[in-house]
């Protein structure tokens, strides 16, 4: 076990406890000198101390790893492989030293090598972009209002307790724990004047939802099943009843144009459904009871399976959290249409995902959630769940599409989980993925799609591998 500078979490740990050093000292049957050297970032912790720590105080170890943001690792790695940088491979200990010691210029520099690459890709691509597919690729991931929301949310854990409380506050006070979801919805719009109808496919036209303000209709379409219509009814009443909350919340985030602000406001209202429906103490409590089971915790609150999940990668609440899960969602072709983290999983901001990830497999067996523990490249390893799921507004001339889910955390949390129960994680050998193939530089790799961006294809005429790209090492 690498030794870890945990100097400020020690720290925070002791007070949060009530202890002097010399007390956390004898129980740790340390010094005190030691403590101060540790708190002080003077002295690593060794591997025997964390064990200790985790012996005596009950708790996981990888609490109290180093205080990097997952995200921002994923892109200041990202980030220093640009060729215009003329880097050329770094040992990942100087990319972590850089990170432990400057965050914040970390994070600066991701900016300005995002602002470079936007810029090159747009004035490249400005005669015809389609001329270079791996242009198109990155300039669709250049959603600058998606990305900023996506990296609001995941600077608080995926959770906005605001909103998330006032949710949970009016499922209390409609009694949705006790009546009939939909009827309770109904009739809470209803005091609002508004009636809700539900109207053949050919009449909304493409349309799913249409609220009409004037006749004060909320259409529906038939092609909604029915947790989607709840859904949607609850998104309403977001807007209508929580429109000075989400408001607040948005101008707290001061986001610097109009299209983000509209994204956040779709965003929180949505968040506001979804802890409607699923209010956040019944909700943690029926993860942790029946151990996270998606299936079945979908049928108690009348949700969709992705929905249920999706609201696990959210139970982030200061004093009552849950297992800090990842979710995403992709389609057949891996293009990435969610993506939220309340760990440390990164997510890569431009390509889709690695091959080898059995979120891909699911699309072989649709409906069965697959298993899977995998290991990213600076050695972290994860326990991942993955299911197909049909989106809303399938037909016979226009099938619904079918997109795969994947929900995972930490693989120290796998024990919680009912889906780890047949899967020992200590003896178990993870599967190797990287971020995707533009990043990832594990060689031999038979579903290797792209070259890694700083590194040279070793081309050899004479011989023909699995691997379709190889490149040269260190």
């Amino acid at each position: 076990m690498t030794k870890l500078m945990i100097g400020r979490r020690l720290r925070v740990l002791r007070k949060s406890l009530g202890l002097t050093q010399a007390q956390m000292a004898e129980q740790l049957d340390i010094s005190a000198s030691y403590i101060t050297l540790i708190e002080a970032d003077q002295r690593p912790a060794s591997a025997k101390l964390l064990m200790r720590l985790a012996q005596v105080y009950d708790m996981n170890i990888s609490e109290l790893a180093p205080e990097v943001d997952a995200q921002l690792a994923s892109d200041f790695e990202a980030a220093l492989k640009d060729p215009a940088l003329e880097l050329g491979p770094l040992p990942r200990s100087e990319i972590e030293a850089a990170l432990q010691a400057s965050p914040r210029i970390a994070a600066a520099l991701v900016r300005l090598q995002g602002k470079y690459t936007e810029t090159l890709m747009r004035t490249q691509a400005e005669d015809n972009p389609l001329t270079d597919r791996n242009k198109v690729e990155v300039l669709g991931q250049i959603a600058r209002p998606v990305e900023t929301v996506r990296d609001w949310l995941y600077d608080h854990g995926n959770y906005v307790d605001a909103v998330d409380r006032a949710a949970e506050a009016l499922a209390r006070d409609m009694g949705l724990h006790r009546d009939e979801p939909h009827v309770a919805l109904t009739e809470r719009l209803s005091r609002h004047g508004i009636r809700v109808r539900i109207l053949p496919a050919a009449v909304m036209g493409g349309a799913l939802r249409r609220y009409d303000p004037h006749r004060k209709d909320l259409m529906l379409s038939e092609l909604l099943g029915q947790a989607s219509r709840r859904f949607q009814i609850g998104v309403l009443i977001a807007r209508l009843e929580y429109e000075t909350l989400i408001e607040e919340t948005i101008a707290a985030a001061a986001f610097e144009d109009r299209e983000t602000r509209s994204l956040a406001r779709v965003s929180l209202a949505n968040y506001f459904a979804a802890a409607l429906l699923m209010p956040y103490a019944r909700f943690l409590a029926a993860c942790e009871q029946e151990r996270y089971d998606v299936e079945l915790i979908s049928h108690r609150f009348g949700v969709s399976f992705e929905q249920a999940a999706h609201r696990m990668s959210t139970l982030q609440r200061p004093e009552a959290r849950g297992i800090p899960f990842f979710f995403v969602r992709i389609d057949r072709a891996g293009n990435v249409s969610k993506r939220f983290s309340a760990g440390r999983f990164p997510f890569s901001r431009f390509g889709g995902t690695c091959p080898l990830w059995n979120i891909h497999a699911a699309f072989e067996m649709p409906g069965q959630v697959q298993t899977q523990i995998i290991r990213m490249p600076e050695g972290t390893s994860y326990f991942s769940i993955a299911r197909t799921v049909t989106r809303a507004g399938g037909t016979h001339s226009a099938p619904a599409q079918r997109m795969a889910i994947g929900l995972g955390c930490d693989v120290s949390y796998a024990p919680r989980l009912i889906y780890a129960d047949r899967i020992d994680p200590t003896r178990s050998e993870p599967t190797d993925i990287g971020l995707n193939c533009y990043l990832c530089e594990r060689q031999n790799c038979a579903s290797r799609a792209q070259s890694p961006l700083n590194r040279k294809l070793a081309i050899n005429e004479r011989e023909r591998s699995l691997a379709l790209f190889t490149f040269e090492g260190d």
